[in-house]
C-alpha cells in the first residue's frame, strides 16, 4: 500500500505506508511551506487529532519536528476536525495540521493540512508543498530560534457556542420535544463535543454508544448501512426518537430513524439546506457524486445548485465562487459559510435537529422515517473496483472509450466520468485515498441504481486487465 497523497492530506498505514521518515518529511515541508508564506515572522500552527492509539505518537513527532523548523504550535490534544479549522481562523493562526484518517480502519492514520483560514490546502498548495518535500527543501531553525509549544482545550465549548449562535437554532424549541437521542460516536473525537452539544441544543435524554474515546473502533468507523447494524439493534432496543452517528474526526453525519431505517447519508445535507434556504436564500453546492435531491431543493426555493469535484476543498472553492450559501458532499458532509468552510457533523446535527423540529411542529409531531419522506425519493448504489497501481494509469483512455460508448448521455470528465441520463447517473472516479475506482449511480428505484452501477463496472472490468474482478 503506497502512500495516499490529495487535496485531503497524506494518508497511509502506520508502519506501512505511514512511517516516521515520511511524517516527519512532511511535516518538515509543511513548516517551510508556511514560513515561505510568511518570511518575515514565525509561523503559528494548530494541531489537533482524532483518538486513534497511534495519534499522540504522531503528534507528538510532528509536533517537535515543527518547533525544530521554528514555527509555534498550539496543540488542542484530541479535538475534531471542524474544531481545528474553527481553531485556526479564531486564532489567527498561519495553518493547521490534524492527525486523523477520518472514516479508514484503525491501523490508519494521516496528516490533514489547513491553510491560515483554516481550510484545506488547495491542489496548487498541495503541489508546491510536494514540490519542497521532493526537493528537500527545508527551514530548519538556529538552535536559539526552535519553536514554543502551547496547550488548548477551550475550543470545544468555543465551537459550540459557535454554532449556537447561529440565527436559525432555538434550542427552546427543541427541549419542547422532549427528544431522546441515541449518540454513536464509534470511540472516536465527537466523543465529549457531540454529547454536549446535544444537551446544548435542548435534546431531553441522551443515550451514549461508543462515546468513551478509546480510539478502538468497535466496527467499521465509516457511518454507512453495512456497518450499522450494531447501532441499529442499539437504537431499537433504546427507545430513542433517532440516532445521530458521527465518523472518527466528526465531518460526517449519518442519522437512523425511529423504526432503524437509514434516513441516508445522501439527505444529512438535502435536509439541512432545505431548513436552512429558509432563512437565508441563496445557491447550494454538492459534489458530483452527491444525489440529485438538492438539485430539486434548489429548484424548489428557485436558486441555483452547483457541483465541484469530489473533496471538501474543492466543493468550498466552488461554493466561493458562486457564493453559495450551504454546501456539501452527499457522506453526511455539511458546509457551512455562515460558520466555516468545513465538513462539520455539529452544524450538521444542529441545522437537521432544528429541521426536524420545525417539521414535527407543522406535521402532528410525526416521526423522523416521516420526515425523511418529505424529500425526493432517489435510490443509489456505491461500489467499487480495487486496482493495481499502474492500471491507475489507464484509466483516462478506459474512461474515454466508456464515454464514447454512451454516446447519448450527457457526460463531465470533471473528476474522473459522469454519464448523467434523463433519469438516472452514473460517477466513476479515482479515489483520492484508496487505490479503488468508485462507481456512484442513482436512479429512482434500487434495483435500477444497482443495476446501473453493475452494467459500468463490467465495462470498466472488461477494459482493464490488471483491474481485479472484486471489491
Amino acid at each position: 500500500m503506497s502512500l495516499m497523497i490529495s487535496v485531503s492530506g497524506i494518508r497511509g498505514i502506520v508502519g506501512e505506508s505511514l512511517t516516521p521518515k515520511n511524517l516527519t518529511t512532511f511535516a518538515m515541508a509543511f513548516a517551510s511551506w508556511t514560513l515561505r508564506r510568511n518570511p518575515d515572522k514565525r509561523s503559528r500552527i494548530v494541531i489537533g487529532r482524532d483518538t486513534r492509539p497511534t495519534g499522540k505518537a504522531i503528534s507528538d513527532l510532528v509536533s517537535n519536528t515543527l518547533l525544530l523548523c521554528g514555527c509555534d504550535v498550539i496543540d488542542l490534544g484530541v479535538a475534531t476536525t471542524p474544531t481545528v479549522e474553527i481553531a485556526v481562523a479564531a486564532e489567527q493562526a498561519d495553518a493547521g495540521l490534524i492527525i486523523t484518517a477520518s472514516h479508514n480502519p484503525v491501523a490508519w492514520n494521516a496528516l490533514k493540512m489547513l491553510n491560515h483560514l483554516g481550510e484545506f490546502l488547495n491542489a496548487g498548495e498541495v503541489s508546491e508543498l510536494l514540490d519542497i518535500a521532493e526537493k528537500e527543501q527545508f527551514s530548519p531553525a538556529r538552535w536559539d530560534a526552535i519553536g514554543a509549544i502551547s496547550l488548548n482545550n477551550k475550543y470545544d465549548d468555543y465551537h459550540i457556542e459557535k454554532v449556537l449562535q447561529l440565527p436559525c437554532i432555538n434550542p427552546a424549541s427543541i427541549a419542547r420535544e422532549k427528544f431522546r437521542v441515541l449518540v454513536d460516536c464509534v470511540e472516536g473525537a465527537g466523543s465529549s463535543i457531540v454529547p454536549k452539544l446535544c444537551i446544548r441544543l435542548g435534546i431531553e435524554s441522551i443515550v451514549q454508544v461508543a462515546c468513551g474515546g478509546t480510539g478502538l473502533f468497535p466496527r467499521n468507523p465509516e457511518p454507512i448501512e453495512e456497518n450499522l447494524f450494531g447501532t441499529i439493534d442499539a437504537l431499537q432496543n433504546s427507545g430513542c426518537d433517532f440516532a445521530l452517528i458521527v465518523d472518527p474526526d466528526v465531518d460526517r453525519l449519518a442519522l437512523l430513524c425511529e423504526d432503524g431505517s437509514l434516513f441516508g447519508e445522501e439527505y444529512t445535507l438535502v435536509a439541512c439546506a432545505d431548513f436552512y434556504l429558509k432563512h437565508k436564500p441563496g445557491a447550494v453546492a454538492n459534489n458530483l457524486s452527491s444525489s440529485r435531491a438538492l438539485r430539486d431543493i434548489a429548484n424548489r426555493y428557485g436558486v441555483a445548485c452547483y457541483s465541484a469535484k469530489v473533496g471538501e476543498a474543492n466543493v468550498s472553492q466552488v461554493m466561493k465562487e458562486q457564493q453559495a450559501v450551504i454546501g456539501g458532499e452527499g457522506n453526511g458532509g455539511v458546509i457551512l459559510p455562515e460558520l466555516h468552510y468545513g465538513r462539520d457533523a455539529l452544524v450538521g446535527i444542529a441545522l437537521i435537529v432544528q429541521a426536524f423540529t420545525l417539521w414535527r411542529s407543522e406535521n402532528n409531531r410525526g416521526t423522523l422515517s416521516q420526515f425523511r419522506h418529505h424529500f425526493p425519493d432517489y435510490f443509489m448504489s456505491k461500489q467499487k473496483i480495487v486496482l493495481d497501481h499502474a492500471d491507475r494509469e489507464s484509466l483516462g483512455s478506459i474512461f474515454n472509450d466508456i464515454s464514447q460508448h454512451y454516446n447519448t448521455a450527457e457526460t463531465n470528465s470533471l473528476d474522473g466520468l459522469k454519464l448523467d441520463f434523463a433519469n438516472s447517473w452514473v460517477h466513476l472516479r479515482p479515489s483520492n485515498t484508496e487505490p479503488i475506482v468508485r462507481i456512484y449511480s442513482e436512479a429512482s428505484s434500487q434495483e435500477q441504481a444497482e443495476a446501473l452501477a453493475c452494467e459500468l463496472k463490467h465495462e470498466i472490468e472488461k477494459r482493464g486487465s490488471g483491474i481485479k474482478k472484486h471489491e
